[in-house]
């Protein structure tokens, strides 16, 4: 046996037995949340009751349009504060933290509009993401034998990160020259930078050139296969089919189904609030071309 069929065989034993419902436990999830609920006035954008997600495995997070999944992963990672609310990361409580906290704990994410300072060259974007630098502190700016030295392991990171995701070649390049799908893999690498035990990834796929999709989507796995948590946020359900271990469904902002993707595509409230829309937009998209 292959050691990717091994990686995935070991994540589908984690979620043996899972009964696929809202809200369901996990044997051991790395995020649990409670009671999350965020609203714009007076519409409830995010209304959470429980939500676990397993270690160790994919989770795609899907819904209609407008259903709340960026807002949910903006909550979650301190982007957006929510009305109430708690959740935990690793047994940890991290509600209330900021961005730059909830990064620290383990937990990064990415942005389906990136987030690459476009005037930086790609090695100072990768950098940038590097965690406890000395020479951010005024104290630790003034060693230097202390910081040269943390800059060149971090450095030599960058480099390594780079070629892992394809864009050695492009290190000395402006980040803005850079095409949307290289951004999407600029910014994926940047948060491995941080040695993340989670990665959210918002719309990995969106934007980007079809002769890509196969590359970002085989990084993705791979996460995976290192042992590391990935949950992101897709519309592209050929995409979400093929890679994911677990499916949370969203819609006006309530979880309303989980399971695999089995579970999933059989599902008739998926199907009447998610799947069906599309179908109903794939339609509506042939009749205006004829």
């Amino acid at each position: 046996m292959s050691s990717d069929e091994t990686t995935v065989s070991g994540a589908e034993d984690r979620m043996a037995g899972v009964e696929p419902v809202p809200g369901v436990g996990k044997p051991d999830p790395v995020l649990v949340a409670d009671g999350v609920r965020r609203s714009f006035g007076g519409l409830t954008a995010v209304d959470v009751e429980h939500l676990e997600v397993q270690r160790g495995t994919i989770t795609a997070l899907i819904g209609p349009n407008g259903a709340g999944k960026s807002t949910l992963f903006n909550l979650l990672t301190g982007f957006d504060r929510v009305d109430q609310g708690r959740w935990s990361f690793d047994g940890e409580a991290i509600n209330g933290r900021r961005g730059h906290q909830v990064a620290r704990s383990g937990m990064v994410r990415t942005f389906q509009l990136t987030k690459a300072l476009t005037r930086m060259s790609v090695l100072d974007n990768m950098l940038l993401g590097a965690q406890r630098q000395y020479g951010e502190r005024m104290a630790g700016a003034l060693w230097r034998p202390g910081w040269r030295k943390q800059e060149a392991a971090n450095t030599e990171r960058a480099m390594a990160l780079l070629e892992r995701f394809r864009l050695l070649d492009k290190r000395d390049d402006m980040a803005g020259s850079l095409s949307g799908g290289q951004r999407k893999l600029l910014e994926m690498a940047r948060s491995l930078m941080t040695e993340p035990d989670m990665i959210m990834l918002d719309e990995p796929m969106a934007g980007v050139n079809p002769a890509l999709v196969q590359s970002l989507l085989g990084h993705i796995t791979s996460l995976r296969d290192e042992g590391r948590t990935v949950l992101f946020v897709e519309h592209d359900m050929d995409v979400i089919m093929g890679i994911s271990d677990w499916i949370v469904v969203l819609a006006q902002g309530r979880v309303i189904a989980e399971g695999r993707p089995s579970d999933i595509k059989s599902d008739k409230q998926v199907i009447d609030a998610y799947l069906g829309a599309q179908e109903d937009e794939a339609e509506a998209g042939e009749g205006d071309d004829g």
